[in-house]
C-alpha cells in the first residue's frame, strides 16, 4: 500500500472513525434501553446520525492531529447519557451497557474485514477497489484500537466500568473512585508511551487474526 498524503488520509479515515464512534455510543444507549433506561432515547441520542454524537475535540481535533502525526488513531464521541437508577439491576446492568461498546467495535472490525474480502467485486468501478482497500484497512484499525483501549480496566473507559459492575461491592467502590482521575491516568500513559506498548501489539494481533480469517493480506 502506497503512502498517502494528508487529504487522502482524511478521505480514507473520516468515514471509518465517524462510523466506529457513532455505533459504539449507539450500542451503549441501545443496551441501556433494553435494560430499562430510556434516557438516551428521550434525549435524542439513540441515533446513528454522527452529528448527534460528535465531540469537537475527541471526534475531530484529536483524530486529525494523530493522523497527521503518524501515530495510531483513536477518538471518542460525546458519551450517551445513561441513568443507572433506571436500570433494573444498576450495578450488573451497567457492566452490560459498558461492554456493549467494545463488542460493537469487534463486530465492526469483522464487518470491515469481510468487506475487504469482497473488494474484488468493486473493481469494475475505476479506482473504487483501491480506495476501498484503504478504507477497510482503516476501519479494521480504528475499531481494533477502540476495542483494545476500551478494555483497559480504567474508569471511565468501558473496561473500568465493566470491572465496577462485576467486582464485589467493596472493591467496586474503590475502583469507582478512580473515575475522576481516569482521564489524567490515560494522558500520562499516552505521554509515557506505556499505552503504545500495549495497544500496538494488541491492535496488530487483532488485525492479523481478522485478515487471516478472511484470507486477505495487506
Amino acid at each position: 500500500m502506497q503512502q498517502l498524503n494528508g487529504i487522502q488520509l482524511l478521505a480514507v479515515w473520516a468515514m471509518p472513525v465517524l462510523f466506529a464512534i457513532t455505533v459504539h455510543e449507539y450500542a451503549h444507549g441501545y443496551i441501556a434501553r433494553l435494560l430499562g433506561d430510556d434516557t438516551a432515547t428521550r434525549m435524542g441520542r439513540l441515533s446513528l446520525n454522527p452529528l448527534r454524537h460528535i465531540d469537537p475535540i475527541g471526534t475531530l481535533l484529536v483524530p486529525i492531529l494523530l493522523m497527521f502525526a503518524g501515530g495510531f488513531i483513536f477518538g471518542w464521541a460525546k458519551p450517551v447519557p445513561i441513568d443507572p437508577r433506571r436500570l433494573r439491576r444498576p450495578k450488573q446492568d451497567m457492566a452490560w451497557v459498558a461492554i456493549a461498546g467494545p463488542i460493537s467495535n469487534l463486530m465492526m472490525a469483522v464487518g470491515w474485514a469481510v468487506l475487504l474480502r469482497l473488494n474484488p467485486f468493486f473493481t469494475v468501478i475505476p479506482g473504487a477497489g483501491e480506495y476501498l482497500v484503504y478504507v477497510c484497512s482503516a476501519g479494521i484499525t480504528i475499531n481494533a484500537v477502540l476495542l483494545a483501549l476500551n478494555l483497559l480496566p480504567i474508569p471511565p473507559l468501558d473496561g473500568g466500568r465493566v470491572m465496577v459492575g462485576i467486582l464485589p461491592l467493596p472493591a467496586a467502590r474503590i475502583l469507582a473512585q478512580v473515575e475522576p482521575f481516569g482521564l489524567v491516568i490515560i494522558i500520562v500513559l499516552l505521554m509515557t508511551g506505556l499505552f503504545a506498548q500495549f495497544l500496538i501489539p494488541a491492535v496488530n494481533l487483532l488485525r492479523t487474526i481478522l485478515l487471516s480469517m478472511v484470507g486477505v493480506s495487506l
